[in-house]
């Protein structure tokens, strides 16, 4: 292969036994690590998930994007890889559950792009088995590349060393973080708390860091090999150009992929960002994008600022577009619960939803919309009772799993609980959008 199709770089896969064992954690630690020693560092997240890429950006200090074999597709993986090959010192990417978890898995990224796998392990209460559960890992699928094991939630130096003793000579260690070190990341209902809502979210990163420092972690894993492949966006090039597209943002609204804004600019959308939740109206636009996030915990906000709910009414009863997803259509409820609390929404689609003790609906999904069929994912915990039929239901990736998730369409509205990745098929994104 000539140096214009194929890059190499250093790259990790971080994955685990499952989830809850600290990949985050660990991801972060190992990205602030490298930052800190002069690196340039880029970090993806194998999956759909919103919340770990937030700390993770923090963590590098660059964008971080979602990598899935099926929603993001295998060659437009490729592309994200190779572009970021050109221009980092180191790639680390975050798996998914755990390392054979789901189809695709975190396992088939890494085989596919020929990453070795690091796995963190949750060592607490363990001595022993540590190292049967790492070989486990290491060679249940013949011919997965390989970097080794990383011990979390370790007791302290003896502990380390009791696990250390126990691995197999041929067993690279990665070395321990320790509990109570005041590393861990916070979670709630949907997972981990955003980064913006974490105030001592850098020194969480750096303690993390210097733990690992302290043990010797330097050395960069292999380079792998990342080929030139990829859909051409270039001939929805400029398809946006001039459209004004306002997008909700700030804690409430938050659930963004990155890759939804690089399309929206690519096909010359003007993005104009403003916050609900802090009293913004809505600014001029053509078009609006109210994402998913935790409207539920910012009731009172979001239910006093009539100025952004009338300026959204007035936008919907314009015939102007409006995509929302998740905690964006509850937003547009009558009413929105949480906690024994209930308030107002704007009130534009006709029904009511509360958040519930457990979760609703979970999964890769596609909707056949009259645009065009679009992939995504659905992740929520509230209960939504509506007076509206679909226009088409998104089902599930896996077709074993009956689960769908209702898509409603009133003019130029379109709202479901899925969140939608457009560069899936950017055709249906720029209809949707379209003035």
């Amino acid at each position: 292969m000539s140096g214009e199709e194929a890059r190499r770089c250093p790259a990790v896969l971080i994955s685990a036994p499952s989830s809850g064992q600290g990949k985050t954690t660990v991801t972060a630690a190992l990205a602030r690590h490298h930052l800190r020693q002069g690196r340039k560092v880029r970090v993806f997240k194998c999956g759909p998930d919103f919340l770990d890429p937030m700390i993770l950006a923090r963590a590098s200090g660059a964008p971080v994007y979602q990598v899935d074999l099926w929603m993001v597709g295998g060659d437009n993986c490729d592309a994200l890889f190779w572009e970021a090959a050109g221009e980092a010192d180191l790639i680390i990417v975050e798996g998914v559950m755990g390392l054979f978890d789901g189809s695709p898995s975190a396992a088939d990224l890494a085989e596919r792009f020929g990453i070795p796998v690091l796995a963190v392990i949750n060592a607490q209460a363990m001595a022993q088995t540590f190292p049967a559960i790492a070989h486990g890992l290491s060679t249940w699928r013949r011919g997965l590349p390989w970097a080794g094991v990383l011990a979390n939630r370790v007791a302290g130096e003896s502990h380390a060393q009791i696990l250390l003793d126990s691995l197999p000579p041929d067993m690279r260690w990665f070395g321990a973080l320790y509990r109570g070190a005041d590393v861990e990341l916070p979670s709630r209902h949907l997972g981990l708390v955003q980064a913006s809502e974490l105030d001592d979210l850098d020194r969480r990163l750096d303690r993390a860091a210097s733990l690992l420092a302290s043990q010797g972690i330097s050395d960069v894993p292999p380079e792998a090999v990342f080929t030139r492949r990829g859909t051409d966006f270039s001939p929805w090039k400029g398809r946006l150009k001039g459209l004004k597209l306002a997008v909700a943002r700030d804690d409430a609204f938050s659930f963004i992929y990155q890759g939804n804004l690089d399309l929206w600019r690519l096909m010359g959308a003007e993005i104009s960002f403003f916050s609900p939740v802090a009293g913004d109206p809505l600014p001029g636009c053509d078009a609006l994008y109210l994402p998913g996030g935790y409207p539920e915990l910012h009731l009172e906000e979001l239910a006093s600022n009539r100025a952004a709910m009338d300026g959204v009414r007035r936008h919907f009863e314009s015939d102007r577009p409006i995509l929302a997803e998740c905690g964006g259509m509850l937003y547009l409820l009558e009413e929105l619960g949480f906690g024994g609390a209930s308030s107002e929404m704007a009130g534009i689609l006709p029904g009511r939803a509360a958040l519930t003790g457990g979760l609703r609906g979970l999964g890769l999904m596609s909707a056949d919309l009259p645009e065009g069929t679009l992939r995504g994912h659905s992740f929520h915990h509230s209960s939504l009772n509506i007076g509206l039929e679909p226009v088409c239901r998104a089902k599930r990736q896996d077709r074993r799993r009956q689960e769908s998730e209702d898509v409603f369409r009133v003019r130029r509205l379109t709202a479901s609980y899925v969140h939608f990745y457009l560069p899936s098929n950017p055709e249906a994104a720029a209809r949707l959008f379209a003035a």
